[in-house]
């Protein structure tokens, strides 16, 4: 039995001594590591940043190899101003094309000029004088010249025409324009497209595709216009519209071309022709046309009773001289719309008979904070209808306008028509 004793004490010592050990290998650890981060940390602190960084605007080295980590950036440059004299801005000049591959300037010695050198070396102060000799004034009638040329000068249209005599077809081809001015400042280019109309009917209209971001624009576009009989052609005269794309407003007029059509044999097979563009006519004339709007208040089923009956004398709105205008009734109550309606289109007349009824329930009771505005526009497939005139009746208005809305106002159960002059769009 005592031989299993012994070895009983030699079991019970074997985790004191592994205690012991784990212990001290835990002290020896620790003092490891934090030796370990007391050495990166100096190294780190003595070494310069891995990477380099350089100010584009003034060419400044941000972390430049002789400072060292003690020293922040701009105190080594207070001390020299102290000792130096101040050097203008203009005499600091870095080459940023010099740098080797890790962002480093390659330190130069000053080179000693030699004798022949200094007699060689001659100041070049002739072509300053040539610079200074040019004064301001002259610069500005050159630059005033060429604005105005360039503002006159709006491009060449390029275009074919021939008729098919098999089909009895009229084809017109847009080939291209060229040296049209830029609508848009900041891309100094514009967007062109081109409208096509054959008037005196205006029954045929066509446009070719957007060129982005181009001043030249090479169209080569063929539009073919069945049923035309060669007898008539001599009466069509073709109208071009040059217009820029403006995504976001209206698109810019650049300007127009009119062709027309008379004297022109196109028996030999086809024709090319250039024509300048020019501004777009705007045909103003002493006033914008008259409206008859007949009006009734109903005080008992608060309604408004409005009859647009005719227009007279509108302006010519195209290079034809006819329009075809409608007009567009908006209701508003404290300057907000809240109902429109708009009447038929009356085609190639100046002066239209309607002859339409509208009724507007009125929100409220009275005509205090009551308005209708009436837009006579020219209807056009291609494009957007333009704005012939304007009339606003109301509370607010002034003369014809105003002394019509207080006779409704006074005299309800009664249609009161008269004649108004139509304002600018």
């Amino acid at each position: 039995m005592a031989p299993i004793a012994a070895s009983r004490e030699e079991f019970d010592e074997i985790p004191t001594v592994v205690g012991i050990f784990s212990a001290f290998g835990l002290v020896f650890t620790v003092s490891l590591f934090a030796w370990i981060c007391c050495q990166r940390k100096s190294s780190k602190s003595n070494k310069t940043p891995p990477y380099k960084f350089v100010h584009v605007l003034k060419g400044v080295d941000i972390y430049p190899e002789n400072l060292n980590s003690k020293k922040k950036f701009g105190a080594e440059d207070k001390e020299e101003g102290k000792s130096k004299p101040v050097m203008p801005k203009t005499s600091l000049h870095l080459d940023l094309e010099k740098r080797d591959l890790n962002g480093n300037f390659p330190k130069t010695t000053p080179k000693i000029p030699s004798s022949s050198d200094l007699e060689n070396f001659t100041p070049k102060l002739f072509p300053e004088r040539e610079k200074d000799s040019v004064s301001p004034d002259s610069l500005k009638s050159v630059t005033s010249i060429s604005s105005e040329e360039k503002q006159d000068k709006l491009g060449t249209l390029f275009f074919s025409i021939e008729y098919n005599f098999e089909k009895k077809a009229f084809m017109v081809n847009i080939k291209e324009a060229r040296g049209l001015p830029a609508m848009d400042e900041q891309s100094m280019t514009s967007d062109p497209y081109i409208k096509m109309t054959i008037l005196p009917e205006k029954k045929h209209k066509v446009k070719t595709r957007v060129l982005r971001k181009t001043l030249d624009p090479a169209f080569d576009e063929t539009f073919t216009f069945y049923g035309i009989p060669y007898t008539q052609v001599q009466d069509l005269s073709l109208h071009f519209m040059i217009l820029s794309f403006d995504r976001f407003s209206r698109d810019d007029i650049i300007g127009e071309v009119l062709f027309p059509l008379s004297g022109i044999e196109l028996s030999e097979g086809r024709m090319l022709m250039n024509k300048e563009i020019i501004k777009k006519n705007v045909r103003k004339s002493s006033g914008r046309g008259e409206l008859l709007i007949s009006l009734c208040y109903q005080s008992t089923t608060n309604t408004l009773t409005v009859v647009v009956l005719k227009a007279r004398h509108l302006p010519k709105a195209d290079v034809s001289g006819l329009s075809d205008p409608y007009v567009k009734v908006n209701l508003y109550h404290a300057k907000k719309r809240i109902s429109k309606k708009k009447t038929h289109v009356k085609k190639c007349t100046p002066n239209a008979v309607f002859n339409e009824l509208f009724v507007f329930d009125i929100p409220c009771e009275g005509l205090e904070e009551i308005s209708i505005e009436f837009l006579v526009l020219d209807s056009d497939r291609g494009s957007r209808n333009e704005i012939i005139g304007r009339l606003t009746l109301g509370a607010s208005a002034e003369g014809t306008a105003g002394e019509h809305w207080k006779e409704i106002c006074e005299y309800p159960r009664r249609q009161i028509a008269k004649w108004h002059m139509l304002c600018d769009g």
